[in-house]
């Protein structure tokens, strides 16, 4: 019997990039309004968010260029790869993002894509600060040197 690959819950995709290219200052979880070809493509595991990003239009927040692939199995009952999708928050939340972002210039970044323990698809976003190079490669120079200083103490017993 072939063995099912759905993930009922659990993390489905992850934007590693974020963290090395912003500076986080603030996360909250939202959920996501999905078509059911989306979420039987998501419990596959199938899903891209590293583009992606969250933009507030009016009294709603939306999520832009998350790419979700179609599902085989809907036939005629499918959805598009890429479309708008609409963030579940409470009008308070949202107005508190759009005024960072227009006021401050920061940018909401998805951070994952998962499904809680009730198996509802959500959302981890994050307010985020655009770093610059010098800041990326601070980065990576204190990542490196926590590396080392692992490897030494490991050596060392």
């Amino acid at each position: 019997m072939a063995k099912s690959t759905l993930i009922a819950h659990g993390r489905v995709a992850e934007n590693r990039k974020a963290r090395f290219n912003y500076s986080i200052e603030d996360t909250i979880e939202a959920g996501i309004a999905l078509m059911g070809s989306e979420v039987k493509s998501l419990r596959l595991g199938r899903a891209t968010i590293s583009d992606a990003f969250a933009q507030p239009e009016g009294r709603e927040m939306f999520l832009i260029n998350c790419h979700i692939p179609m599902y085989q199995g809907a036939g005629r009952f499918q959805h598009e790869e890429t479309r708008k999708r609409r963030l579940l928050l409470h009008k308070k939340q949202i107005d508190q993002l759009a005024a960072s972002v227009q006021r401050d210039g920061m940018t909401i970044v998805p951070l994952s894509l998962f499904f809680n323990d009730k198996g509802i698809a959500k959302v981890s976003l994050g307010l985020a600060k655009g770093k610059k190079q010098q800041d990326r490669r601070e980065s990576i120079k204190k990542r490196e040197w926590d590396r080392q200083k692992a490897r030494l103490m490991r050596d060392k017993g």
